[in-house]
């Protein structure tokens, strides 16, 4: 890729010059900060046009609440609110279609990627590339289990994946307009955006930053809710664990038929043949073992199909605030997209 590229981009709408999305459950005690920053890194660092698109996902505390007071006394400010908690990437997904800037940044709102390191990303907007996302070098306040499996987890969807994602990212980057319409065109209800980024292509570039400790209030990524994340990013992107099934069938059955070859041998010409119910045993639990992994693996792929053939929408919005022009998700059909 080369330092330098050519700036093709075009106004879109006359809208503003940069939209900044801001997913948000449950964030009460930091989103009054949160939106704090982001106002005063824009006065201070980055004077454009811009707006802000906080997405409530459901929250339960008095997030929307002081959302609708933050908008009330912002022009700058958009507030979406779902029908009820549809997932942090749906949240995203919701901002993308919603943006009328030239270019968007996604950002969480624990404040954990610093606001200011959005000045960065746009220089290189600037530059001529149509993405910039953020690569952390250090992750302040995280445990040394979730380091090492974030770590695994992309070197192995990497290993895993037609598409390389990059290692150490997260949803905290910059988007230009070419790239913001191409995901808007992609309507999968299992989404993980970083790889659906990386997957559109474009001209794209890391941004190596300090990831701080959250400001407050807790992770909304628990060890499960991270587990099926992974789930999602692997078989999203990958048919791999199909073939690493078949290859596993491929070899339970050339034991197997060592197994039975050398039982056939022990029975028909050795009079020392087993008699006990050991070997029959553990093959049982080993076969049974195979059969349900794979049948779990297929099942992953089969629920997948099944969710995007109801063709139910992505997320329901509740609420909207401060909106003039609504950009609107293209209805896709068989067809193609309308």
């Amino acid at each position: 890729m080369s330092d330098q590229a050519s700036d093709d981009r075009e106004p879109f709408d006359n809208g503003p010059e940069l939209t900044v999305i801001v997913p948000c459950f449950n964030e009460e005690p930091v989103i009054e900060e949160t939106h704090r920053r982001l106002t005063e890194f824009f006065h201070k660092h980055l004077p454009i046009s811009y707006e802000i698109i906080y997405v409530n996902d459901g929250s339960r505390d008095r997030t929307l609440e002081i959302l609708r007071q933050i908008a009330h006394h912002d022009s700058n400010v958009r507030v979406l609110g779902f029908a009820r908690n549809f997932g942090h990437q749906m949240a995203v997904t919701a901002g993308i279609d919603a943006a009328s800037g030239q270019a968007a940044v996604l950002i969480d709102a624990d404040l954990q990627d610093p606001p200011e390191a959005i000045l960065d990303m746009y220089k290189k907007w600037k530059e001529g590339y149509h993405v910039a996302y953020g690569q952390r070098t250090e992750r302040e306040g995280e445990s040394a289990f979730k380091l090492v499996t974030a770590k695994l987890f992309y070197r192995l969807i990497n290993k895993l994946s037609d598409v390389e994602i990059p290692v150490d990212t997260g949803d905290f980057r910059l988007m230009d307009r070419k790239v913001i319409e191409s995901i808007k065109q992609m309507p999968e209800q299992d989404r993980f955006l970083r790889g659906m980024i990386s997957w559109v292509g474009f001209r794209q570039i890391a941004i190596p930053y300090r990831r701080a400790a959250r400001f407050a209030g807790e992770s909304k990524y628990p060890f499960f809710k991270m587990l099926k994340f992974a789930i999602d990013g692997i078989v999203s992107f990958s048919t791999t664990p199909l073939r690493i099934v078949m290859w596993i069938g491929i070899y339970t059955v050339l034991f197997s038929l060592l197994g039975i070859g050398y039982a056939l041998v022990l029975r028909l010409f050795t009079t020392n043949f087993v008699a006990g119910w050991t070997l029959l045993f553990i093959a049982m639990l080993f076969l049974g073992g195979v059969q349900m992994i794979s049948l779990g693996i297929i099942g992953e792929y089969v629920g997948r199909v099944y969710r995007e053939v109801k063709g139910r929408p992505l997320y329901l919005i509740n609420e909207r605030i401060g909106f003039r022009n609504i950009s609107r998700r293209p209805v896709v059909t068989r067809d193609g997209v309308n």
